[in-house]
């Protein structure tokens, strides 16, 4: 088992000497585990090179198998802790920044105070790469805005309104609410990930085609081009907490919203029952999120 957790943090590091580095062990360790593993299974794992290790084709299939493995394990290890009444584990969770800054702390106080045993490990990424890191069995759960896969269960957490951000100088600026389709007439500038976008999907639902001028990952530059008047956008209120003294966000008058929920497996490990038992109830005192009824 401790051979397959090596290979597995190899594969995701791509580099003997960092996996050491992780684990606590030397790279000679490292590289002696890989080649026993290739002694025991009677072919090559990985190709070693300056650049790196990359896997094989018969090393990535091993891979998926070896975290099962280690999954399975480690479930086990959580329901031996639960039966003795203590609950103890690791937690694998596929986030990404809005949810990591603004809910992520809070949580992850509550379990330390409640839920010692329990450590909380963050995978930081955008929709499509929470949604493939839970496939590959990377992560326990992942907050996402939608499943498309039948394999996930998909638990609905709240509704995150999508609004208007524009500056001062927009035409758009002084409006209580706008018009969706009135977003064509100024230049948009478009958050863009993997995934399925929410705004995209809002402007084909009502039959919008944006100018889009620019389109940026990173929301805070999306706001910062904004406040430079250099065009318009919509985002999720999650995302912002205070907007330059310029810019407004303005509700529009079309049912414009994300839902955000967690998706997983359907056999979950006590550990992450806990997680999802105390993110539940967290969310249900918080005044500032709407809840999906």
């Amino acid at each position: 088992m401790v051979k397959y957790e090596i290979f597995s943090k190899v594969a995701e590091l791509g580099n003997f000497t960092k996996a050491g580095e992780v684990l606590g062990l030397t790279q000679s360790a490292i590289s002696h585990a890989i080649s026993s593993l290739e002694k025991d299974f009677g072919f090559a794992l990985v190709h070693r090179s300056k650049n790196g290790v990359k896997l094989t084709s018969e090393g990535q299939t091993m891979l998926s198998s070896m975290r099962l493995v280690i999954q399975a394990e480690e479930k086990l290890k959580q329901e031996a802790s639960n039966i003795l009444g203590v609950t103890k584990g690791k937690v694998r969770i596929g986030t990404f920044s809005s949810i990591s800054s603004k809910w992520m702390p809070n949580i992850i106080r509550i379990l330390d105070q409640n839920y010692p045993g329990i450590k909380i490990e963050l995978h930081e990424g955008d929709y499509y790469e929470i949604e493939q890191w839970l496939s590959d069995g990377d992560i326990d759960c992942g907050f996402l805005n939608r499943s498309h896969s039948k394999q996930f269960r998909f638990l609905p957490l709240i509704r995150d309104e999508l609004l208007c951000i524009a500056s001062s100088q927009s035409t758009l600026y002084h409006k209580d609410t706008i018009d969706i389709k009135e977003v064509e007439a100024e230049p948009f500038i478009l958050t863009s990930y993997n995934g399925t976008n929410d705004v995209l999907a809002i402007f084909y639902r009502y039959d919008v085609k944006p100018n889009i001028r620019f389109e940026l990952f990173d929301e805070k530059g999306v706001i910062s081009m904004v406040e430079h008047q250099l065009g318009i956008t919509i985002l999720p209120q999650l995302v912002f907490d205070q907007l330059p003294y310029n810019v407004r966000a303005i509700p529009i008058q079309q049912e414009s919203f994300r839902t955000i929920g967690l998706a997983s497996k359907y056999q979950l490990s006590p550990a992450t029952e806990k997680f999802i038992e105390v993110l539940q109830s967290w969310l249900s005192t918080n005044e500032n999120v709407t809840k999906v009824e």
